[in-house]
C-alpha cells in the first residue's frame, strides 16, 4: 500500500519521480488557489490611491487600510492551521475561498463608502492571506519527505499572485471604476474554486488535531521567537511593500495608478522569483551566511530608499530591497525544519504570522510617518534598523545554533 501511495517502484526514481510520487492535480489546485488569494490578499494597495482620493482618506487612515488586510491574514494562519488539523485542508480551503468570494461581492454590490467599510473588507480579505496555511499542507502532505521540499516550493510559489494584483487592478480601475474590481476579481476566483473543489483531494494519513496548547507550544522556546522576528523582517518587508509601493509611487513621485502599477509589479516580481533561489543559496552556504547578507543589503537598500531624490533612483532601491527579501524569505524557512522538524506544520503557521505583523508594521507605519512628517523617508530608515537589529540578533545566536543543530550530519546553519 505504502508503495502505491508514494508512487513507488522505478516510475518514482529520475526526473518523474516527484510527479510521480504525490497528487499531481492537488498540487495544482493548491497552486492555484494560493495565487488567487495572494492576488487579492494585497488589492487594497493597487486600488489606494483612487480609493483614497474617493473617500478623502489621510495618510495614516491610507496606510491603515492596506494594512489591516496583511494583519488580518496573520493571525487567521493560526486559525487556518487549527482548522486544518479537524476538518482537513480542502474543506478549510473551501470555506476560506467563498468567505473572499461572498465578501468581495458584497462590497461590489453594497459598495465600500467609508474608511470603517475600507478596514471591514481588508478583514475579509484577511481570510485570502491565511490560505498560506491551507495550500501548503494540501500539497505537501501528498508527498513524501525527499519531494516535500519541491512541493511546498511549487505550491509557495503563489506569492507570485501579488504581481497580478500590480500588474491589472489599477487598469481595470481606470477603465472601471475602483469598485468594479472589486465584483471583476470574483471572476478568476470562482474559477478557481471550481478547479479546486474538482482537483483537489485531502491526503491520506493527516495527523492527530493539536489542541491550541500544543499548537503554541514552540512559543516556549527562544529559537521560535528569533526565527518568528527575523521573517518579521524580512516577509513582512515584502508584503508591507508589495501593499505600500502604489501609495508611495503615487504620492511620492506623482505616477499615475496604472505606472505606480507597473512599478510595483516589477519590485513584487524580483522579490517572488528569488524565494525559492534563498532556499538553494541557504542550502549551499547555510541558512545563518545567506540570512546575513541579505539582511544587510536590505537594511542599506530601504536606506538609500529614504534618501532617494529620483524615481530611478527610488525604484533600483526597491528592487535591490525585494530581492534581498526574497532571498530572506527562502534562507528563513530553510532554518526552520533544522530546528523544529518534529513541529514544522505548527512553525510554518506561526512564522507565517510573525511575517504578516512585520508587513502590517511597515504598510501602517509609513502612512503614519507620511501624516506626522510629511514624509514616507522616516517609515523606511525605521524598518531599515529593525534590519540591522535582526542582523545583531542573528550575529548573537549563530555560534549557539551551529553548536546545537550543526551536531547532526550533513546540517548547513
Amino acid at each position: 500500500m505504502a508503495t502505491a501511495f508514494w508512487g513507488g517502484g522505478e516510475g518514482a526514481k529520475g526526473a518523474s519521480g516527484f510527479w510521480a510520487s504525490g497528487h499531481s492535480p492537488t498540487l495544482i489546485a493548491a497552486f492555484l488557489y494560493f495565487d488567487l488569494a495572494f492576488m487579492v490578499w494585497v488589492l487594497l494597495g493597487p486600488l489606494a490611491p483612487d480609493i483614497a482620493a474617493t473617500l478623502a482618506l489621510n495618510p495614516v487612515q491610507k496606510g491603515l487600510m492596506v494594512a489591516v488586510p496583511t494583519l488580518a491574514g496573520a493571525l487567521l494562519r493560526v486559525v487556518n492551521g487549527l482548522l486544518v488539523d479537524r476538518i482537513g485542508p480542502k474543506r478549510s480551503g473551501a470555506i476560506s475561498q467563498i468567505i473572499v468570494i461572498a465578501g468581495l461581492m458584497s462590497a461590489w454590490t453594497l459598495g465600500v463608502n467609508s474608511f470603517e467599510g475600507t478596514l471591514a473588507l481588508g478583514v475579509v480579505l484577511g481570510f485570502a492571506g491565511a490560505s498560506f496555511a491551507i495550500a501548503l499542507p494540501l500539497a505537501s502532505r501528498w508527498y513524501p519527505p525527499e519531494h516535500q521540499g519541491k512541493a511546498m516550493g511549487l505550491a509557495g510559489m503563489g506569492n507570485s499572485g501579488t504581481v497580478l494584483a500590480a500588474l491589472f487592478a489599477p487598469a481595470l480601475a481606470h477603465a472601471f471604476g475602483w469598485n468594479a474590481v472589486l465584483g471583476l476579481a470574483c471572476i478568476p476566483l470562482t474559477i478557481v474554486f471550481v478547479a479546486y473543489m474538482v482537483m483537489a483531494k485531502d491526503p491520506p494519513g493527516a495527523p492527530a488535531p493539536k489542541t491550541l496548547a500544543q499548537y503554541l507550544a514552540p512559543l516556549r522556546q527562544a529559537d521560535a521567537w528569533w526565527l518568528m522576528g527575523f521573517y518579521a523582517v524580512t516577509f513582512g518587508g515584502f508584503v508591507g511593500l508589495a501593499a505600500s509601493l502604489p501609495i508611495y509611487f503615487t504620492d511620492r513621485f506623482g505616477l499615475t495608478t496604472v505606472q505606480a502599477g507597473y512599478a510595483t509589479a516589477g519590485c513584487v516580481f524580483a522579490g517572488s522569483l528569488v524565494r525559492p533561489m534563498g532556499g538553494a543559496l541557504a542550502d549551499a552556504i547555510g541558512g545563518v551566511r545567506a540570512l546575513t547578507g541579505v539582511l544587510a543589503v536590505a537594511a542599506l537598500a530601504l536606506a538609500c530608499v529614504s534618501i532617494a531624490a529620483s524615481f530611478t533612483i527610488a525604484l533600483a532601491a526597491f528592487v535591490a530591497a525585494m530581492l534581498a527579501l526574497g532571498v530572506g524569505n527562502g534562507a528563513v524557512f530553510q532554518l526552520v525544519p533544522q530546528r523544529f522538524a518534529a513541529e514544522i506544520g505548527v512553525m510554518t503557521g506561526l512564522v507565517g504570522m510573525a511575517g504578516g505583523v512585520g508587513g502590517f508594521y511597515l504598510a501602517s507605519s509609513l502612512g503614519i510617518a507620511k501624516q506626522w512628517t510629511g514624509s514616507f523617508a522616516p517609515g523606511f530608515l525605521i524598518f531599515a534598523g529593525l534590519a540591522v537589529v535582526a542582523l545583531i540578533g542573528l550575529a548573537l545566536v549563530k555560534a549557539d545554533w551551529r553548536a546545537r543543530w550543526g551536531a547532526a550530519e550533513g546540517v548547513r546553519i
